[in-house]
């Protein structure tokens, strides 16, 4: 039974458990030895791990670990550059007898995936615009077996099995509640834009069936998830008769969420729903990051440093709303 959570470890100290591979290499520093270099998990979070001057004779035994492998370290938590850090003194793979529970070491989101899809579909099955919830309940039907299980990242927000079903449906509650306050808006556009803004991920990063991702497509490495989603957009609008100014102004949607251009955004958006497309996004990404950080915080303490946070060190009050 799996008793060391990351969330839970402190610098300094000593770690024997079980952990899960998601990367390993061989690598040569700069002395010109080996070491192995690790990026270990469990449900509640990752850690880098080195394992120094490895031996030629360890390679054999240690080339058998593979990603997703459940292995047992033993390890010192140091800390690096602001993060904590394990220095590995002795690692070996899980053997049969093992008492592992797969559980501990999938971090997945809290909800389960059947309830958030049966939301998600409901809300595009509710939509006024017969283009907008054709579209919207096909790209689901179709796709319902991979957003069962898909992140929304290989590393950043909602990496995590059924992180992108988690992601869209926390965007559709806070895009109905915009649409109350900015009444401009078109309900059925918005919440369009929600459902469909991340859907081609799914084509984009690569995913085993626990949510763990081990990489992009080469599509997505040479296309990325908005020019893809605009490719499968224009497609399906045509296959749909969509009217033209609908289909683009859905297309622009994908195109200008992620703002800038170093961000992957070629255009800003251009009219309010796309706008406000954007800042739902930011918002829920932003906040998943804050809670993932002080939940393995201490009240009173400040946590690790974000980088998707601009390398900010989150604070978690300690009696405030008490």
């Amino acid at each position: 039974m799996k008793e060391v959570y990351i969330a839970n470890i402190r610098t300094a100290q000593e770690v024997t458990d079980f952990f899960m591979v998601k990367s390993i290499a061989v690598k040569i520093g700069a002395n010109k030895k080996q070491y192995l270099d690790l990026m270990l998990g469990d449900k509640t979070g990752e850690i880098s791990g080195k394992k120094w001057d490895v031996s030629d004779e360890e390679l054999p035994s240690l080339s058998k670990i593979k990603e997703g492998d459940i292995i047992k370290i033993r390890a010192a938590v140091t800390e690096w550059n602001g993060l904590k850090q394990f220095r590995v003194m002795r690692i070996r793979q899980r053997a049969t007898n093992d008492p592992v529970d797969i559980s501990d070491f999938i971090k997945a989101a809290p909800e389960k995936p059947e309830e958030m899809y049966a939301y998600i579909l409901e809300k595009a099955e509710n939509f006024q615009d017969e283009d907008l919830k054709k579209l919207c309940v096909k790209m689901l039907t179709e796709n319902k077996e991979k957003l069962m299980y898909y992140p929304a990242a290989q590393k950043n927000h909602h990496a995590e099995m059924a992180g992108l079903l988690y992601h869209i449906k926390r965007m559709l509650m806070n895009g109905e509640r915009m649409c109350q306050v900015y009444t401009m808006l078109n309900q059925d556009l918005v919440l369009a834009g929600v459902i469909l803004h991340d859907m081609e991920k799914l084509n984009e990063i690569e995913s085993n069936e626990l949510g763990i991702s081990s990489g992009y497509s080469f599509e997505g490495q040479m296309l990325g998830h908005l020019i893809q989603g605009v490719k499968t957009l224009d497609r399906l609008t045509t296959e749909l008769n969509f009217p033209k100014e609908k289909a683009i102004m859905l297309e622009h949607m994908i195109l200008s969420h992620h703002y800038e251009p170093e961000f992957g955004s070629p255009k800003k958006p251009l009219f309010p729903e796309a706008e406000i497309l954007h800042y739902l996004d930011i918002i829920d990404a932003r906040m998943y990051d804050m809670q993932d950080a002080l939940d393995k915080t201490d009240p009173g303490e400040f946590s690790e440093r974000v980088w998707t946070l601009d390398n900010r060190r989150l604070y978690k009050p300690g009696s405030v709303g008490k």
